[in-house]
């Protein structure tokens, strides 16, 4: 079978019109939809975004940090300052979104980007910002605080650029699938049952916030901190369950969720529950399961494993390649085009 790409989001180029030239000549009209690689302060994820706390009056640092596991960089948190109630006022996601569509028109003009291609916005919710940045007293008030200000963010995105012409997909990272995965008592529910409600119940209120003629996308992840997941895996269970929640209770078309796959992951198991997904019917799967360290063969070999299960599929890595080097790059999409060729 043949199979399209998505792209998940950073690249390690010098700016957004590199990202979109290289990209676009490499895969052409296998991947319907570019992001702009999250370039320049934005390529190590959300680290970009801790001035939304560093520098906002209604905080103060505390000498407490995150790290999402021993080896990860550590990120300091931050508190709410006595008395005083948050505000996000400009995230600032809608400029650089606004600022990499005329990129990525520039690109289509020189006939780098295919012209059916669609510019894809990745924004970080509310609860991956909030555990990364917030002290743990303040992070249930901080959150859909936050959450709200991704809105007025997309609203802007909305007025400013074409609907046909865009897609927005939301990064739901570790911070979800960590506290899965454990399945331990959180302020988000007492079992998992009551955790997948709550995250589901958040990722539907920001899906329903995209209007409905822009593309929605949902990247579930485990995380790519120095390239090492926050938790492994055990299979797809809890991705399926959470895509059939938000699937289920969402007013709007989603387009695509994406799932990782472990590169020592070509076991009958781990694609198991993907046999109960039930995706709405314009939403399609894509697949994390293109790897560099093992290349073509290591991929093919997992694309054979998810077909036992599902067919109907397009092909990606598990998480962006910001932290990758950048000659690694031409080689990775290498093994994209080939891969997805069948």
């Amino acid at each position: 079978m043949t199979h399209q790409v998505h792209i998940v989001g950073s690249v390690p180029l010098a700016n957004a019109s590199e990202v979109f030239a290289t990209l676009g000549r490499s895969l052409g009209p296998l991947a319907p939809r570019l992001p702009d690689g999250e370039t320049g302060a934005r390529l190590n994820w959300i680290t970009w975004l801790e001035p939304q706390f560093s520098d906002n009056p209604s905080f103060e640092p505390t000498d407490r940090q995150f790290l999402v596991h021993a080896q990860a960089t550590p990120m300091r948190r931050y508190s709410i300052k006595p008395g005083a109630v948050p505000q996000f006022t400009h995230l600032g996601i809608a400029d650089i979104a606004v600022e990499s569509y005329a990129a990525f028109n520039r690109a289509k003009a020189a006939g780098d980007v295919p012209a059916s291609t669609k510019l894809q916005i990745d924004i970080a919710p509310g609860h991956t910002l909030v555990r990364a940045f917030v002290d743990e007293a303040d992070q249930a008030t901080v959150e859909p605080i936050y959450d709200r200000a991704i809105m007025r963010e997309i609203d802007k995105i909305a007025h400013t650029l074409p609907h046909a012409e865009i897609a927005i997909q939301f990064d739901v990272a570790s911070a979800v699938f960590f506290l899965l995965e454990r399945g331990e008592p959180t302020r988000y529910g007492r079992n998992k049952d009551e955790m997948q409600t709550a995250f589901a119940t958040q990722m539907i209120a920001l899906g329903n916030a995209v209007p409905p003629d822009i593309d929605l996308i949902y990247h579930l992840c485990y995380g790519d901190n120095r390239h090492k997941h926050s938790i492994e895996p055990t299979d797809t269970a809890d991705m399926v369950e959470f895509a059939n929640r938000v699937s289920r209770g969402i007013a709007r078309p989603i387009q695509l969720f994406h799932m990782p796959v472990p590169r020592n992951r070509t076991d009958d198991a781990y694609f198991a529950p993907l046999k109960n997904l039930k995706l709405r019917p314009e939403t399609r799967l894509s697949l994390g399961l293109v790897h560099h360290t093992d290349g073509l063969a290591g991929t093919k070999a997992r694309i054979k494993a998810a077909e036992k299960v599902v067919r109907d599929f397009m092909i990606a890595t598990e998480c962006g390649f910001g932290r990758r080097d950048a000659k690694t790059i031409p080689e990775l999409l290498r093994i994209h085009a080939e891969a997805a060729a069948g």
